[in-house]
């Protein structure tokens, strides 16, 4: 059998922990090591990789590009570990925790109401639902699924396709001009509300009506499409969003289409978690709820399931 360039886990741990104290002390304290030994740990690490990991200069430990490299990589083989770890945890007990990533505005917009009922059927399975803007909490391993608007590819995790859906300009009707717009670019005039997660929101709507102005990236800058929503209430400006996140603001008529053209987004939503999950019961029940949510109606516009990978 070839002999392997297999560092051992605890190899690992020893230059992750020196690495992020940049002291071969304090990474001792942490993982409860002699000096000595976490030492001969890194010194068998370059050793073995034929390469110094880290350098002294002026009595301070700096890592060598060589270790700034290749921390990188073993911080990923450390986060695959835990998370293949807390998943095989996840299989013992009575009651467990299944860690739900969603963006802000789509998580108390969408899918709250869509877990009315979980509880009664999984009374085992407690959710932790977190706001995160983008899927990184699922490839970081701080989260067992998550939903999140984009193309559906995230590298080792299984998609599924939610819904697709169409962004409208909405204003207070207190903002309205006594007399209707002509032009699409006349928006203008009443301030672009710019959403920070879509910063090209503004000129792709008017590009799609073949309109163009120089003011599409101009305005204040909301991290959320929740704040893009309150800002366009106060009568703020006019804000680009998906309808079917302000359609209870619209039927209540605190919110008023300006210009009527909507433009579908090229993206979409998506339920994704791990590959190596997929059995996983919680998770499993999980995906299994939501797309019953969606075949009961319970659901956005033109919504259909389609996994990718």
């Amino acid at each position: 059998m070839l002999k392997r360039h297999m560092p051992s886990l605890t190899a690992l741990q020893c230059f992750e922990a020196v690495a992020r104290h940049l002291s071969f002390t304090r990474a001792s304290e942490e993982l409860a090591l002699t000096q000595s030994a976490v030492s001969k740990q890194v010194a068998q690490l370059e050793e073995m990789l034929q390469h110094l990991l880290f350098r002294r200069v002026r009595r301070r430990l700096q890592l060598t590009p060589a270790g700034s490299l290749y921390l990188s990589e073993v911080r990923k083989i450390l986060t695959q570990v835990e998370m293949s770890t807390h998943y095989m945890l996840s299989y013992g007990g009575e009651t467990e925790v299944l860690r739900v990533a969603t963006p802000p505005t789509f998580g108390a917009r969408w899918l709250i109401p869509r877990l009315k009922g979980w509880r009664l059927r999984h009374p085992n399975v407690h959710l932790d639902v977190r706001n995160e803007l983008e899927p990184d909490a699922l490839l970081q391993g701080r989260a067992d699924v998550a939903l999140f608007f984009g193309q559906g590819a995230l590298p080792g995790a299984e998609c599924i396709r939610l819904f697709s859906e169409e962004v409208v300009p909405v204003c207070a009707p207190s903002s309205m001009p006594a007399e209707p717009f002509t032009d699409p670019t006349q928006l203008t005039t009443l301030v672009l509300l710019q959403n920070a997660t879509r910063p090209e929101a503004w000129h792709e709507w008017f590009q799609s009506q073949d309109r163009h102005t120089e003011h599409s990236y101009h305005g204040p800058r909301f991290d959320t499409s929740y704040m893009c929503i309150r800002a366009a209430q106060a009568g703020c400006g006019v804000a680009l969003l998906p309808r079917f996140l302000v359609e209870e603001e619209l039927a209540e008529g605190k919110l008023v289409i300006p210009w009527n053209h909507a433009m579908p987004s090229r993206n979409a939503y998506y339920l994704a978690y791990p590959e190596h999950a997929a059995e996983v019961p919680k998770v499993r029940d999980f995906v299994r709820w939501m797309l019953e949510q969606l075949e009961n109606g319970a659901q956005g516009p033109a919504s259909h399931q389609e996994k990718t990978e």
